[in-house]
């Protein structure tokens, strides 16, 4: 996979609070962590009128959007899906370029899609906007099966905007074999975790690697969640202004002046060469990694939470891509029928959605454990943490600028040193007028 297509993954999940305006954790974009490419829109799909019937009206004409996924087999698999849906004729449209701003654009004009994946669900703006139509009950009975963290971040005032389609996430990875010669075991917290990369830090090889940046644009949200603490409360009120905060990034910042953090690797967090290559022990990545982890030390690595700071407790930080339906759809209830069929009712097309055309994990948990790539392994260790320890990267009302705030002051404190408790009250304004805006 090229350095492009890792970057591309990043932008979806890259975490941390510095990118909370996703392309997708699928960005390819979560994250949902798939490839892009740049070819030309697919022949079979155009954009939408609105929403049209057939000719003779006899079944409506459902416009549908994805994002250009990279890995081969994708677009057919998607086509597929469509045209085996028979309530509806349902036109794929395979977007390149900047798909979100393109969505985004499209939805207030009356060319938009009927039906549409977007990066963790809809924005905060487009539910506001009533860009979008309210899914609340399409999950049904399999609600409790689907990723509980995705289900919550795609939800707002006690609606569902969106279905969960295939879940990515980051997860901290470790060489076993450099652990048992150090005596060292799996870390599940913090401190055990800065003890175990100063034990591992041997001649040319260092303890952990949490970025080429020394994790100032990746490391802020785990922290935070393995903290107990969030960017914002449920409520919408200020998250973190805590003194929990103030020494997680002091944890962080401990490992940035440290002497066992990896800077500099040729490759950065998204790809696994570090961990592979002998120059960490442990390092903090994305669960697409793994194919090439276990094509490089066979079973010679496994696969944990972000360990817990006192008072929280493991974390892993996992995006999703979210089927929404158009408000401004002339069949907009045929397009939910749609959604709902393709999204809750055909299990089959899920896990091969998930499964067959990259490594993700399903959104169910019932369709992970039938999927043969996470049956054994770290693999099947991570998609067990994102159940249980999963967390949704950011909020629906954390805002572009709120992100960029926390950006600034992840830089301020963990780069340059300066007073966390000064910086978090700089985001702390800076968030509270956003979301105040945002309500209204």
């Amino acid at each position: 996979m090229s350095d492009q297509a890792h970057v591309n993954r990043r932008q979806m999940l890259a975490l941390g609070g510095s990118f909370a305006a996703v392309s997708a954790l699928a960005a390819c974009g979560g994250n949902t962590g798939r490839t892009t490419t740049t070819s030309a829109t697919s022949a079979a799909g155009t954009a939408s009128s609105g929403g049209a019937t057939s000719g003779g009206g006899a079944k409506p004409v459902l416009q549908q959007w994805y994002h250009q996924y990279g890995e081969e087999g994708t677009q057919a698999a998607v086509e597929g899906y469509a045209k085996a849906y028979t309530a509806a004729d349902v036109k794929v449209t395979w977007k390149p370029g900047d798909y979100d701003q393109t969505t985004a654009a499209s939805l207030l004009t009356s060319s938009g899609p009927d039906v549409f994946e977007y990066g963790n669900g809809p924005t905060i703006d487009m539910i506001k906007g009533g860009q979008v139509a309210d899914l609340t009950g399409l999950l049904g009975d399999a609600e409790s099966d689907f990723n509980p963290a995705m289900v919550k971040r795609m939800t707002y005032d006690g609606k569902l905007w969106a279905i969960p389609q295939v879940i990515d996430m980051q997860i901290l990875v470790y060489r076993k074999s450099l652990l048992e010669k150090a005596g060292v075991t799996p870390p599940t917290t913090i401190d055990e975790l800065i003890t175990a990369a100063e034990k591992l830090t041997v001649d040319k090889t260092k303890g952990l690697f949490l970025g080429n940046d020394g994790g100032v644009g990746l490391m802020g949200g785990p922290m935070l969640f393995s903290s107990g603490l969030d960017y914002l409360k449920d409520d919408g009120s200020f998250g973190f202004d805590d003194e929990k905060a103030v020494a997680a990034l002091g944890k962080l910042r401990e490992m940035f002046t440290s002497k066992y953090l990896l800077l500099a690797a040729p490759k950065d967090w998204y790809d696994a060469s570090a961990l592979t290559t002998g120059l960490t022990a442990m390092q903090f990545t994305g669960l697409w990694t793994f194919p090439s982890i276990t094509k490089e030390l066979g079973d010679d690595y496994g696969a944990i939470p972000w360990p817990a700071m006192p008072g929280g407790k493991q974390s892993v930080v996992v995006g999703a891509y979210g089927s929404c339906v158009n408000a401004k759809s002339q069949n907009v209830d045929a397009a939910k029928e749609f959604a709902k069929w393709l999204w809750v009712d055909q299990t089959d097309k899920q896990l091969d959605f998930a499964t067959a055309y990259g490594f993700h994990i399903p959104a169910r948990a019932s369709l992970a454990a039938k999927a043969k790539t996470l049956e054994s392994g770290p693999a099947k260790d991570a998609a067990a943490a994102a159940q249980e320890f999963g967390h949704a990267q950011n909020q629906i009302l954390w805002t572009p600028k709120c992100a960029t705030a926390f950006s600034d002051m992840m830089t301020k404190v963990v780069k340059d040193g300066a007073d966390a408790k000064a910086e978090i009250a700089k985001v702390k304004a800076v968030a509270e007028a956003e979301v105040k805006r945002v309500l209204g």
